[in-house]
């Protein structure tokens, strides 16, 4: 076709290669680009070759003639009120709102729900691109005061700021460097505890291992370096930890963690004892102990221990030991994703199917009712305190924007609070869930989206998203980016892949470390069940994932080149040997395993992105998406599978990479940049798969 040949005309900067090998364990492995591992803002080398990137993809992007009626549709379809979950603190109100296009935010507050809101914090006016975002909020108990962070350019670093809620002014207080962490107040109201670690040095901030994190109490209106350390192990500097008071003000309860897989130690201290030491509860990482709420010196916990699919315990501080634990919800069938502790009743939180089902239980156990839904979609909220006789939730599904209800836990009814002004029309779209079957027999869910009356001929566009990683859950869930690419005529598909929390920790266990393969089976196999039935054809097949699901579609794009007709993978990790060298790479290691292991290593080598390109292959059309300060998976995993991807490309498809300025990893970027990243995706899919916007599409 005409546009395959234009984009065999691309001429990509080059890319200098150098003489870089390592060894492991005994086998040599060449890697020509580690240059662009540094920080592009240390690096003019680097700040080069991104400009360079850059323009090429920009002149690609622009000369897509769908793409300026994609980005005014977009504007125009992004334009609603988008509300969050409100919650009850400190005999107020408290809620997120965006209002049309705003790029962040706004905490807005009202002393009961059918009162007047006010601006509590608006981070849109923090600066003129709206690249400095609200990363968090905790109000003290007695309503004085709220803490809340500050996040620059997308980083995972926090700044912490008080302001005092009733006047709007802003103290002195600042609290820095703080990662991975929240705040947690004292029940008096005069300080809080946090996680955070020693400032990196200059010109690292972006890239260094963060080892260290101690947890420290903080003092309103007095320095950081006034600081009280509570609780630290230096013996152990890759041990994290989260700190949380109990509703009762009366302890501090530390969960210490040291990657991502869910298994905790935890420590608590007693608070009414000025001089109590932090006491042992749970010793070991074998289990998860996710704490949910304490009845005096009975401490409940959401676990994994004997229980895949997780149950709620509750235990006795004087009788820790596990034999002692005591059942208070079961085990069931369907995976239990959270618990909640509101008026003296468990808000239990369940995934049948990927599915949200919610449950009511007695302080017993004793099932007390469940919670209805309209259908298929996800549920998420149900928060408060154990005194509230009220909580919030929102409702959300692939075609239905988010609504927000106000429950109350006395006559179980649910109410309308809050809807979506989006435009859209629900009713034209279908949302179905199907089964089909892995490399390896496994059954495996996916959900598929489309307009209502969609033919199975076999030429419709079709995005499939996967994650599968992390005991991360994919729910279906409301998203503009994705009702535009719907209302141009594509289907949507979402696969429930191993490695997620769907089916609990065994499903996510089946897609970790030497079983990582299998996660890419199931997305492959999810693409060859779509082509099999009717949805599409390879040529018409695109695959989209972010991160962990970044390295997905690297994967399956390296193995499979022929399944699909263009890739977009986002912030992925695409180095598997390196990758834990890197700010919060060294917490992967529990999903993905280690090149430092000889096992491991093979593994990981067998399937890494960047390692796996072949030269002399017709890659599918690929745009590659990253951000220059990224300092969780850093861009120089995206630098180098680009480069690696452009030198390899034997066929006609394009592969650009589009690195982003001022923005991180997702979290806190603005809506003018999301508009603007979502357009180029869409436009390069409509190029790529050869689609034409439906008849009547808005010019």
């Amino acid at each position: 076709m005409g546009s395959q040949q234009k984009r065999a005309d691309v001429e990509y900067p080059p890319t200098r290669r150098v003489e870089q090998v390592d060894t492991y364990h005994g086998r040599e492995v060449a890697d020509p680009y580690r240059w662009l591992e540094d920080d592009v803002r240390e690096s003019d080398d680097v700040a080069a070759w991104v400009a360079a990137q850059n323009e090429v993809t920009t002149q690609v992007l622009e000369s897509i003639p769908t793409r300026r009626r994609i980005r005014e549709r977009l504007t125009a379809l992004w334009d609603y009120e988008k509300h969050g979950v409100p919650f009850r603190r400190g005999g107020r109100y408290y809620h997120y709102h965006i209002h049309g296009l705003q790029n962040q935010s706004v905490l807005y507050t009202q002393d009961s729900l059918d009162g007047d809101t006010r601006v509590l914090i608006d981070p849109n006016t923090w600066s003129d691109d709206g690249t400095v975002a609200l990363s968090g909020a905790a109000f003290s108990d007695d309503g004085r005061y709220v803490a809340y962070g500050v996040s620059e350019a997308g980083s995972d670093w926090n700044t912490w700021r008080v302001m005092d809620i009733a006047s709007g002014d802003v103290l002195s207080d600042e609290v820095r460097w703080v990662k991975y962490s929240g705040v947690a107040w004292t029940r008096d109201g005069r300080g809080f505890f946090y996680g955070g670690f020693d400032s990196p040095d200059d010109g690292d901030e972006y890239q260094v291992l963060n080892l260290n994190q101690k947890v420290h109490y903080h003092r309103v209106g007095t320095p950081q370096s006034h600081d009280v350390l509570v609780y630290a192990r230096p013996d152990h500097p890759e041990w994290g930890f989260s700190a949380h008071v109990t509703d009762d003000g009366r302890y501090l309860i530390v969960t210490i963690w040291k990657g991502t897989d869910s298994k905790y130690r935890v420590v608590y201290r007693d608070l009414a004892e000025p001089y109590a030491a932090p006491v042992d509860l749970v010793s070991d990482f074998e289990h998860e102990y996710s704490f949910v709420g304490n009845d005096g010196p009975l401490f409940y916990f959401e676990t994994d221990r004997d229980a895949p699919r997780r149950r709620l315990i509750e235990v006795d501080t004087g009788r820790p030991d596990a034999s002692y634990h005591r059942e208070v919800i079961p085990q069931s069938e369907d995976t239990l994703t959270g618990v909640s502790l509101v008026n003296n009743l468990f808000v239990a939180s369940y995934l049948h199917d990927a599915q949200t089902r919610v449950r009511i239980h007695g302080k017993d156990g004793s099932h007390v009712r469940d919670v209805p839904l309209p259908g298929i979609g996800t549920a998420a909220g149900f928060g408060g305190r154990a005194s509230d006789t009220e909580t919030f939730y929102a409702y959300t599904s692939f075609a239905v924007p988010t609504a927000i209800y106000r429950y109350d836990m006395v006559t179980g009814e649910s109410a309308l609070l809050r809807s979506s002004d989006a435009d859209v029309d629900s009713d034209a779209y279908e949302t179905r869930q199907v089964f089909y079957r892995s490399h390896d027999g496994t059954r495996v869910p996916m959900f598929i989206t489309h307009r209502v009356g969609l033919a199975l001929d076999g030429e419709n566009p079709t995005l499939l998203y996967g994650y599968g990683g992390f005991n991360a859950s994919m729910t279906p869930a409301f998203s503009i980016a994705r009702l535009a690419w719907m209302e141009m005529g594509g289907v949507f598909a979402l696969a429930n892949l191993r490695g997620g929390g769907e089916y609990g920790e065994d499903w996510h266990k089946a897609g970790t470390k030497l079983d990582k393969q299998n996660v890419f089976d199931d997305f492959i196999a999810a693409a060859e069940w779509l082509t099999e039935e009717g949805y599409t054809r390879p040529g018409k097949l695109a695959i989209q994932g972010g991160s962990n699901g970044g390295l997905l579609v690297g994967a399956a794009m390296a193995q499979r080149p022929e399944l699909f007709g263009a890739c977009l993978p986002a912030v992925g990790v695409m180095d598997m040997l390196r990758f834990h060298l890197f700010t919060a790479g060294r917490f992967w290691v529990d999903d993905y395993g280690s090149a430092d292991d000889p096992d491991e290593f093979a593994a990981l080598l067998a399937y890494s992105p960047y390692h796996c390109l072949r030269e002399g292959v017709a890659y599918p059309a690929t745009l590659v998406t990253t951000a220059d300060t990224d300092d969780r998976v850093v861009p120089g995993h995206s630098f180098k599978f680009a480069a690696a991807l452009q030198r390899a490309q034997a066929g006609p498809a394009p592969t650009l990479i589009r690195i982003e300025t001022r923005a991180g990893h997702g979290a806190g970027k603005p809506t003018s940049k999301q508009i603007e990243e979502v357009a180029d995706q869409w436009a390069f899919l409509t190029h790529a798969l050869d689609m034409d916007l439906p008849d009547g599409y808005p010019a």
